[in-house]
């Protein structure tokens, strides 16, 4: 008679923990992921305005790691700021868009979204739909 082969689990397959803001930026004209934007991100408040982290969107569009100088990390920040009663933010991206579009092809040099975050509330996802005269945004899953 033959034995049950015992059970065992699968490999781990789980992504590293995604960074609590993370970003990407939709082309209109193409109606393709804008690849290589230029993005900052900036706590504006409390203790603001901070040293900004910054990024370039990959060819999906996306930013899911923010460098910071001197090492600093995101995720630092909101385990930092969640140890106090008002973990109210705001934060500041900006996106370099007279750098993708070209400056003479554009209305807007860069386009900055301003938004309220709590450290204690988990990820902020925030999409940029861009055309070189207009843009729209919302708070993304």
């Amino acid at each position: 008679m033959n034995e049950p082969t015992p059970l065992t689990a699968p490999p781990s397959t789980s992504a590293p923990a995604r960074e609590p803001i993370t970003c990407h930026v939709l082309d209109l004209t193409t109606g393709r992921p804008a690849a290589s934007v230029s993005v900052s991100l900036t706590l504006l408040r409390p203790f603001g305005p901070s040293a900004p982290l910054t990024a370039v969107t990959s060819s999906d569009g996306r930013i899911n790691k923010w460098d910071g100088e001197a090492g600093s990390s995101l995720k630092e920040i909101f385990a930092n700021l969640a140890e106090h009663d008002d973990s109210k933010m705001v934060w500041s991206l900006k996106f370099n868009t007279g750098a993708y579009f070209g400056e003479d092809q554009t209305f807007f040099p860069e386009v900055e979204v301003r938004f309220f975050v709590d450290a204690k509330s988990g990820h902020y996802h925030v999409p940029l739909l861009l055309g070189p005269w207009s843009y729209t945004t919302y708070r993304g899953s």
